[in-house]
């Protein structure tokens, strides 16, 4: 395809307008200024160690350690959007409590939610990190938002996207009419698509899981992975691939471009904590985008976009990807009991044999 002949993503959006006569064109400039926020951070995560990048120091409210580009791209996004008057308000993986629009601008109908640098602890390594974010429509009538207004089942996204800061700078957006890719042109300074509606093939030879964390799964996630590891001489009958790349910016861009299965599924590390990762900074706008590409995004036992939250902070356990691969880890979670289940890990055959 000629490159001069490509859809930029202002096009984009305004071939997407053309769908609601009615709309105001609120919606789309949004998206235009997360753009310019991902611009920005990209060019920030460009720089590396030139840039100054070591840790913050602080401590965020998810008790970890903030890396400089973490507050600098936390800033970056609330800079860029909070003028715009199209939100009523903000809220970030790196603040305890939503922003309030400032009120020398006007305020709009739309919420943003997210997480400015996820991966951040691959920077010293040069392993690609993204921004993941998500658009709601905003509760009428209030003067301020609260945390509250933010509690929506992920199914009520208006729109869902990552930036993945690799080789290419990459935005990857749902609007909800499937799911395209926008590779952004140095020299123009504009995302153009290059991916349009990418799909998740329903069925996978590769999965991504932390096999760090074996000794606390679930006897399902157990199951499911040495059956995976079995490979053709197993009940599966054919060999797998095992993935992690520890940026879930990465790792569901892989499954976007070429399809797999990820879980980061609960466990029993922490019996307080469902899960690792944030269900509305990460998983939620994570699973719309799966969900948009024709794969399943669950919590390993039902659909995660029906999950409605309790905390802005919330956490919860995450599969998201092949069709089949989700529904298969569900189904071990819903029909099987404990009782029944082999404990495959240390078994003669298992992911890792018993000392000898």
């Amino acid at each position: 395809m000629n490159p001069s002949c490509r859809t930029t993503l202002t096009q984009f959006l305004i071939e997407e307008r053309r769908r609601f006569p009615h709309a105001s064109g609120d919606f789309n400039s949004l998206v235009l200024n997360v753009a310019l926020a991902c611009k920005s951070i990209a060019r920030q995560v460009a720089l590396g160690a030139l840039g100054g990048g070591a840790d913050g120091g602080a401590v965020n409210v998810q008790g970890e350690t903030q890396h400089g580009l973490d507050v600098a791209g936390n800033r970056t996004f609330l800079e860029f959007n909070e003028w715009g008057g199209n939100l009523a308000g903000m809220a970030s993986e790196e603040m305890a409590e939503p922003y309030q629009i400032p009120p020398c601008y006007p305020k709009g109908n739309y919420l943003l939610l997210f997480d400015p640098l996820d991966g951040s602890s691959n920077i010293d390594v040069n392993v690609a990190v993204g921004s993941i974010f998500s658009v709601l429509r905003a509760p009428g009538g209030a003067a301020a938002v609260a945390a509250a207004d933010f509690l929506q089942a992920g199914a009520t996204q208006v729109a869902a996207g990552y930036a993945i800061y690799g080789p290419a700078t990459m935005l990857v957006l749902s609007v909800g009419n499937g799911v395209h890719g926008f590779t952004l042109d140095q020299a123009l300074g504009e995302f153009m698509l290059t991916h349009p509606a990418l799909a998740i093939p329903a069925a996978t030879r590769e999965f991504a899981i932390n096999a760090s964390n074996s000794r606390f799964w679930e006897t399902p996630v157990k199951r499911y992975v040495d059956e995976c590891l079995a490979g053709r001489s197993g009940v599966r009958g054919k060999d797998f691939n095992m993935r992690w790349i520890a940026s879930l910016v990465a790792e569901a861009h892989r499954i976007l471009m070429r399809g797999g299965v990820f879980l980061y599924p609960c466990d029993s590390r922490n019996p307080d904590v469902q899960g690792r990762l944030r269900l509305l900074y990460e998983a939620n706008p994570v699973g719309f985008l799966v969900e948009q590409a024709g794969g399943r995004a669950s919590t390993g036992r039902r659909p995660l976009l029906d999950v409605a939250p309790s905390a802005l902070h919330q956490r919860i356990g995450l599969v998201f990807g092949a069709r089949e691969e989700v529904d298969r880890i569900e189904r071990y979670h819903h029909d099987a009991h404990p009782a029944d289940l082999p404990s495959p890990l240390f078994h003669e055959h298992g992911l890792f044999r018993a000392p000898a």
